[in-house]
């Protein structure tokens, strides 16, 4: 049987670079977009699709 996610049974240093990583992502995802715009490269979209797939799993909870 799966075993349920539960955040709270972390260790306080992961639980906290989590919420650290919460508030970093969607400025650094923006920031990227914006760069990916202006300078297109194969690595930048890459980047950019990592970056809001990381945004997506942390703010559903997924990580």
């Amino acid at each position: 049987m799966k075993r349920r996610y539960n955040p709270y049974t972390l260790p306080p240093w992961v639980r906290q670079m989590r919420e650290i990583g919460i508030q970093i992502i969607i400025p650094l995802t923006i920031f990227q977009g914006i760069r990916t715009v202006f300078f297109p490269t194969s690595f930048d979209v890459l980047l950019l699709g990592l970056l809001i797939l990381l945004a997506i799993a942390l703010r559903l909870e997924w990580l």
